[in-house]
């Protein structure tokens, strides 16, 4: 067994550590932490006298140790999850212990797979004005991340607010960057200035906090002044706003606003994430792209898709895990330990701040043959049967597994479903930048051609 501070770990700059590598080469950083040092990394970032300690865990079982089986001593108290709740309220995503406990109960009920694929129709829908946008861009070139960044937006925020979607699209498409810019760089910073001092990034990010709250705030009192919404309407919000709990406990309005930001954060970068990186892939990769359309255009010929067709389109789904394995939206999980632990063979500390990293664990070499190869039969059943459990994690795991894997995997594969089936593909910019914020995305323009067929 090995201490903490014999925990092997990058050098680093005598000046800074490790902060400028981690912040603008993330991915390849990890990577190369994880191959010179072992599945347990010790990084240090920040100027001496402020430097910030933190361990990154690379191998399945320590994530399974983190995110499952010793869940209860790693907890959301990392200091990019305390900017997180600050920054869009305590929702499902950034709440702990009993206030978790209850708001999961309360909102479990609403992502139940029948529930969920009660959406299917409007996400149709919204592929589908997709399709007919492309088709009118002048020499068919596009930007994959912009477009299933706007396109993921869309949708979900159709399911939530209903009717009441243009203008909440409009401010949260401007405000959420900037907000996730902030978050980022505050909970990755040595050193945190007050929020209250006037600097240029604390005012950007309190004029999008107030932009967010403010639009979702009118919306819901919008609502409740209408009586909580229509009889029949089913959009999330008034689902929401009705939700009971066994003693009649419901969310107030403050509650209520917290469960929208989280869902309109987790519900649209990520599943905007693995669309925009599948159609990339499926661009460079003329093979696994004819097989891709095949199947789409054969299940989906002349109609829109259905939530059957999920279970339909089993080609077009391993395309997305694939992609959601090379380049996971949520590629890095921090918890704090709170009692003294070993993982791997190493002694984690009380109170150290630790990183599950799937953007590692995906392409670790012991798990996944030549793991940088792009190849959608890595999920076939028989394969994913044989795998560890916590090789693959996109969505985490234990407890604090995502409510929303399904409704994100409905939404991917049917709208990945319909563009193969309407457009060729092909790619412009074969090589892509990548940057960490809330989530992994592209720093640098990711564009293809779409041809449009028939």
């Amino acid at each position: 067994m090995t201490t903490a501070a014999a925990i092997p770990g990058p050098a680093g700059n005598p000046l800074v550590g490790s902060l400028f590598d981690l912040t603008r080469r993330p991915l390849r950083t990890y990577l190369a932490a994880r191959r010179d040092h072992g599945d347990v990394v010790r990084f240090q970032a920040g100027p001496p006298g402020l430097r910030a300690e933190f361990y990154g865990v690379f191998s399945p079982d320590g994530a399974h140790q983190v995110l499952g089986g010793e869940a209860a001593n790693f907890r959301k108290e990392h200091d990019f999850y305390d900017e997180l709740r600050i920054s869009v309220g305590n929702g499902l995503l950034t709440s702990q212990d009993g206030e978790y406990q209850r708001q999961r109960r309360l909102i479990q009920p609403l992502f139940t797979r029948r529930r969920v694929d009660g959406y299917a129709d409007a996400l149709a829908e919204e592929a589908q004005a997709l399709t007919e946008r492309w088709r009118a861009v002048p020499g068919g070139v596009v930007d994959a991340a912009e477009e299933m960044s706007r396109f993921a937006l869309r949708a979900v925020a159709r399911i939530l607010f209903g009717a009441d979607v243009e203008e909440a699209v409009e401010v949260v498409n401007r405000s959420f960057p900037v907000l996730g810019e902030y978050v980022k760089d505050r909970g990755f910073a040595p050193v945190r200035l007050p929020r209250g001092w006037p600097t240029p990034g604390n005012r950007r990010g309190a004029e999008a906090q107030r932009a967010l709250y403010g639009i979702c705030d009118r919306i819901i009192a919008e609502r409740a002044a209408r009586g909580g919404g229509d009889e029949d309407a089913d959009d999330l919000l008034t689902l929401l706003g009705r939700a009971r709990g066994e003693g009649g406990e419901r969310l107030d309005p403050s509650e209520l606003r917290d469960q929208v930001l989280v869902f309109l954060l987790a519900g649209h970068e990520t599943t905007a994430t693995s669309l925009a990186f599948a159609l990339h892939l499926l661009a460079k990769h003329p093979e696994q792209r004819k097989l891709a359309q095949e199947e789409a255009r054969t299940v989906l010929a002349g109609r829109a898709p259905t939530a059957a067709d999920l279970e339909r389109l089993p080609y077009v789904t391993r395309v997305l895990k694939e992609a959601m394995r090379l380049f996971p939206a949520a590629a890095l999980v921090g918890r704090r330990a709170v009692e003294e632990t070993v993982i791997d063979g190493y002694v984690i500390p009380a109170g150290a701040q630790v990183m599950v990293a799937p953007l590692v664990t995906h392409r670790h070499p012991d798990h996944w043959e030549e793991p940088e190869r792009f190849d959608p039969d890595r999920f076939l059943p028989e394969e994913e049967k044989a795998r560890h459990r916590y090789a693959w994690f996109p969505f985490g795991g234990g407890p604090r597994a995502c409510i929303g894997q399904h409704f994100s995997m409905l939404e991917a594969v049917l709208a990945l479903g319909v563009l193969l089936r309407d457009f060729e593909v092909e790619v412009v910019d074969r090589r892509v930048a990548l940057t960490m914020g809330i989530t992994l995305r592209a720093a640098s323009p990711m564009r293809v051609r779409v041809t449009a067929v028939g």
